[in-house]
C-alpha cells in the first residue's frame, strides 16, 4: 500500500472537503504518519472514513473528525494543550506538532505505552504522557490554553471549565447516542464561558465520566 497517496487522499478528499482549512492543521495531518498508530494488524485501514476500533472498547475518530478537533482548538506553538484520553496516541500527536507541550492523561496503561513508543518513533518530544483516571478533571499542570476530551460526556465537569485560561477552548463531545454533539467552549472571562456546536457524531463514553442522579426507564 502507498501510504504518502493515501494519507493524501485522506486530507484532500475526506478532511478538507469537511471544512478543515487551516493551513498548519492539514500540514500537521499530512506529515504524521496516521499508520503508525493505528492498532496493529488495522494499517491498510489507517486512512479510511471511518472509526477505528482500539482494545477495552474504545474507538478512533475517523480523520476528519479529528481534524476538526485539533482545528476548533486554534492551537498556538506557546500553548498548553491537556489531552484526556490519549487512546492511539494520534490525537496526541497531532495537538504536539501545533503546540508547545501536550499533556495527555489515559486511565489504560497499555494504551499510554503504545502511543509513549509511536510518538518517540516519530520524534515527537513535546508530550508527557500520564496514566490516571482524570473523568472529573485534572488540573496538574493548569492553567490550560486547550483542552481535549476525547470521550463523551453526559455535561462538563465544572473543573474542566476551571482549568482553562481566560481566552482559552475546550473540546468536547456531550450527551447522549444517537446524537452526540461536538462542542467547542471557550472561557471568555472569569466566570463566563461560550459553547458553539461543531458537529453531530457518537463517541464512547469516557471511563468512569460522571452520570446525573436522574432514573432511566
Amino acid at each position: 500500500m502507498n501510504f504518502e497517496q493515501a494519507r493524501f487522499n485522506m486530507v484532500e478528499q475526506q478532511v478538507r472537503t469537511w471544512m478543515v482549512l487551516d493551513p498548519r492543521v492539514l500540514e500537521s495531518l499530512s506529515s504524521v504518519p496516521r499508520e503508525a498508530f493505528v492498532p496493529a494488524g488495522l494499517q491498510n485501514l489507517a486512512f479510511t472514513d471511518t472509526a477505528l476500533p482500539l482494545e477495552h472498547g474504545q474507538f478512533m475518530m475517523p480523520p476528519r473528525e479529528e481534524g476538526r478537533l485539533v482545528q476548533a482548538l486554534s492551537l498556538k506553538n506557546t500553548d498548553t494543550v491537556l489531552e484526556v484520553g490519549t487512546g492511539s496516541g494520534y490525537v496526541t500527536a497531532l495537538l504536539a506538532k501545533l503546540a508547545k507541550h501536550v499533556y495527555s492523561v489515559d486511565i489504560y496503561p497499555d494504551f499510554v505505552t503504545r502511543a509513549g513508543e509511536a510518538l518517540v518513533k516519530n520524534g515527537i518530544n513535546n508530550v508527557t504522557l500520564e496514566v490516571a483516571d482524570a473523568a472529573t478533571g485534572w488540573d496538574h499542570h493548569a492553567p490550560y490554553d486547550a483542552i481535549a476530551i476525547t470521550g463523551s460526556l453526559e455535561t462538563l465537569p465544572e473543573a474542566f471549565k476551571q482549568a482553562m485560561k481566560i481566552g482559552g477552548r475546550l473540546f468536547c463531545v456531550l450527551g447522549d447516542a444517537p446524537a452526540m454533539r461536538a462542542t467547542l467552549v471557550t472561557r471568555t472571562g472569569q466566570n463566563e464561558w461560550q459553547e458553539e456546536t461543531l458537529f453531530e457524531t457518537v463517541v464512547p463514553r469516557l471511563v468512569n465520566a460522571p452520570q446525573s442522579s436522574g432514573f432511566r426507564f
